[in-house]
This record gives structure tokens, sequence and C-alpha cells, in this order.
């Protein structure tokens, strides 16, 4: 028999034993990811240096996500008695904001690494400068640099999954920067239906009955959101809008610019300027890229990360953006899905291309694209010119629609759904896609056959969705 004394003796080693054990334990926080394969297009280069440095964005959990969605439901939906009053970015912060113990817990595991982390204004994001060294050992993850065929700059991504002590992984949502690669311009236009009639600006007003109808309203902006490392020029808007504006108010350039744009122009964000500003004609204008590799960042969630934590910004931001639902984790998703909730709630609308993949075949099921398949986004699609009549519209072909695999079918849209499957001919085998999930697109409009300005030069332009 022990005594008393060696028995304690035996309880704390026992117990401090199961505290180690307890304390090493690690959990992958995006188990769901897709990593980098054979298959991908960009190239495993070699190891990242353990001196070299990577960024990356950990994810805090935020308070009272259930609220922020009672509220973004409330001002979106009319008939609430809180139906568009629409709330300021710190009463935001105050609902979100993390709860002081978790970043304090956060900051204790990052130790001397904190003092290179810097923390959003809602507390909701950190962002963290690293040796490729202390990440490794942070997070568990195999760091190398890749390459893209398109691109002449590498990136650091892990090899594997990253994982992080569990009584971390309780306040992250996930850790951007180790996974996931930046879009990348694909090498040409997806085919489309040829098109022998070419669009301007006086068309598209003409066709969806904007008339003279123009912006008068001093304090509204829309902005065109861009991530593809393409830019515009002021001289080919200004040109443009000497060609084909002269049957409606307008402003000539853009008024601010946020991010780089010092590159070659690209045609399609020469295509989604000239053509917000044609419609949405005589407002206030930002082009807010967020194109280059700088940092290794994600340029994707370094947009909505900064416009979630940014008092002015416009009302109106136009995305063409996207990845298969399939490809990410749903943890990341839902967290981006948080963010959507909060610049809806500000009063902010965010409209997401649907893509150019059509239902995105992939076997003997069809990949839905996301964002296109949030809830809490206005999904657009495409319609083509079903012959040379203007006016006379069609899907076009490629233009992304289709069923969430992973959200579920919000009120506002049940009844057009329900009566679309009802009454529609010749659908796919149900097997093939979820039914109950979110339906996107939205609503759809022209996206091919548009003539825009490209160094000085009027030419024909295929539109994505």
């Amino acid at each position: 028999n022990r005594s008393p004394e060696s028995s304690m003796f035996h309880l704390l080693v026992v117990f401090g034993l199961a505290c180690a054990v307890f304390a090493h334990e690690r959990v992958h926080l995006e188990p769901g990811q897709r990593l980098h394969d054979l298959e991908s297009e960009w190239k495993l280069i070699r190891r990242a240096r353990d001196d070299e440095s990577i960024v990356v964005t950990l994810a805090v959990k935020s308070a009272n996500a259930a609220s922020l969605e009672q509220l973004f439901w409330a001002v979106s939906t009319p008939g609430n008695p809180l139906y568009r009053k629409h709330a300021t970015l710190e009463e935001i912060g105050a609902i979100v904001s993390p709860e002081w113990s978790r970043l304090d817990e956060i900051e204790n595991w990052l130790g001397f690494d904190a003092k290179h982390c810097i923390y959003t204004t809602n507390r909701d994001f950190l962002r963290c400068q690293l040796s490729c060294g202390a990440a490794e050992r942070l997070f568990d993850a195999e760091l190398h640099h890749f390459m893209h065929p398109r691109l002449n700059e590498t990136v650091i991504r892990s090899k594997k999954l990253y994982s992080v002590p569990s009584n971390i992984a309780s306040s992250l949502d996930f850790i951007g920067g180790l996974l996931r690669f930046p879009p990348v311009q694909s090498k040409s236009n997806p085919i489309s239906r040829p098109t022998s009639t070419q669009v301007t600006a006086s068309h598209l007003r003409t066709m969806y009955n904007v008339s003279s109808a123009v912006g008068s309203n001093g304090k509204n902006k829309q902005a065109v959101a861009q991530f593809l490392k393409q830019f515009f020029h002021q001289t080919d808007l200004k040109e443009f809008f000497v060609l084909f504006g002269s049957s409606f108010a307008h402003k000539n350039q853009v008024d601010k610019i946020v991010g780089p744009d010092t590159g070659f122009a690209g045609t399609e964000a020469s295509l989604d300027v000239q053509y917000i500003m044609s419609l949405g004609a005589n407002i206030s204008t930002w082009f807010w890229s967020t194109a280059g590799l700088h940092e290794n960042q994600e340029p994707f969630l370094e947009w909505i990360m900064t416009v979630g934590n940014t008092s002015d910004v416009p009302f109106v931001f136009s995305v063409s953006y996207g990845d298969d639902e399939a490809s990410l984790d749903l943890a990341y998703m839902n967290r981006i899905n948080q963010e959507f909730m909060k610049q809806g709630a500000r009063g902010i609308s965010i409209l997401f291309a649907s893509g150019d993949s059509g239902v995105g075949c992939k076997g003997n099921t069809f990949s839905p694209s996301f964002p296109a398949s949030s809830p809490y986004v206005t999904t657009v699609g495409g319609t083509e010119m079903a012959d040379i009549v203007l006016g006379h519209e069609v899907a076009n072909i490629i233009s992304g629609g289709g069923f969430s695999s992973v959200f579920a079918q919000p009120d506002y849209q049940k009844s057009a759904v329900a009566t679309f499957l009802s009454e529609a001919t010749h659908l796919p085998k149900s097997s093939y896609y979820n039914r109950s999930g979110r339906a996107y697109p939205d609503v759809a409009a022209l996206s091919n056959g548009f003539t825009i300005v490209f160094n000085l030069i009027p030419m024909p332009e295929i539109g994505r969705a």
C-alpha cells in the first residue's frame, strides 16, 4: 500500500503527464482545404529557408456571430422594423470584436513572435510577419516556394495541412497565407457564342431602361475590386466616354484608386471600369486593387479584411472572383460569409460574378463556385444576344449557376426556386446537385459583345458573367 504522500506524488506525476500530452495535442483548422497536387499549374520550386519571411493572417473567432447574422437579415428584409437602418463600423465592432481573453491566449502562444503582429480595427484579424522557421514551428507547416507559369515570382505555401494547439484552435477560424494560392489570369477568355453585335454604353442603357437616369447624390460611391494584377488607364476611360458617352451625363475619371495601379492596362479591368461607370453613370467610382503577390498575401482575403475594417468605403462593390466550393474548407467559407454579413449590415452591397464554367461538371456531380454560392451576396449571371436585335437575350452557355452543396437555401428565394424546379424541363439528374442548397445566380445581364477602349483603340471584348 502506498503512503498518502506517495499516492499524492503519483497523482501529480500522472496529472502532469496528462497536461503535457494535452498541451501538445494539435488540431487542423482547415482539414477540408484542397492541397497543392501534381495537376496544379503551381509548380513546387524549392523548400523555403528558415530566415525567409512570410505574412500570415489569423482569423480570430468573432464574438456574437448569431447576433451579427440576425442584424444582417433585419436591415436587409423589407417590412422588418430595422430595414435599411444600417450599422456603423464601430457598432459592428461592438458586436463582433473577440473577447480579450482569446487575444491574450493567442499572444501568449505566439510569444516573442507576437511583436511582429498587428490587429485590424475590430481585432478580428491578426496579421503577422514571421520567419518561415517560426511559421513552421508554430503551425507545423512545411513551407515551399511555388511558381505559376504565367507569373514571374514565387509564393510561399505549405505543402501539407497546418495545425495549431487545441486550446488555440478554439479561438481561430483559419490562418490565411498558408494554403490557398492567389488567383491567376487564365490563358484566354472562355469559349462563348460569337456575336455580330457590338454593344456600347448607350446600347446597355437602352436595353435595361436606364434612360437618362444618372447619379445625383454626392455621397454615392461604387467600386470595382480587382485581384488579377490587371489595371486600367484613365486615358482609355476618357477616350471611351468621348466615343460612347455623349448621350448621358457621366464622370470622366475614377475618383480613387486603392492599392497598386502601375502596370499595363488589362482588357478585363478596362471593361469593368468603363461599364460600371456607364450604367452607374455620374457616380463616384473607386478602383480597389489587391492584385500583387506582395508578401505572399491572399489578395481576396486581404480585400475583404480591409473593407471590413475601413469606415469610408463605397456602398457597392462589383467583384469577379471565385473558386470551387469543394476545394475550400467549410470553416473558411463560413468566416468569409461572416465578413459579407458585416458589410451587408453596414449597407454595403457586394455583387459577385457567377463564374464562367457553367455548372462546373466534375464527373457525376456539379461543382458550385464560392463566393457565388454564398447566401449573403448578390450573384450575377451572364446572358448573350439571341440574335442581332438588341434586347433578345438568352443564357450565356458558359455562365455559372447551380446550387450550393453546403449552404442552405435562404428563405428569400425558396418560392422562386420551388417554381423553377417544378416547371423547368430537361433538368439534370437530381443526384448531380443539391436541390435544397442556395441557388444562384440571383440576377443576370448581358455578358459578352462589349466594345471597350484599350490603349486608346476601340475593340471588342468578351465579358465574363
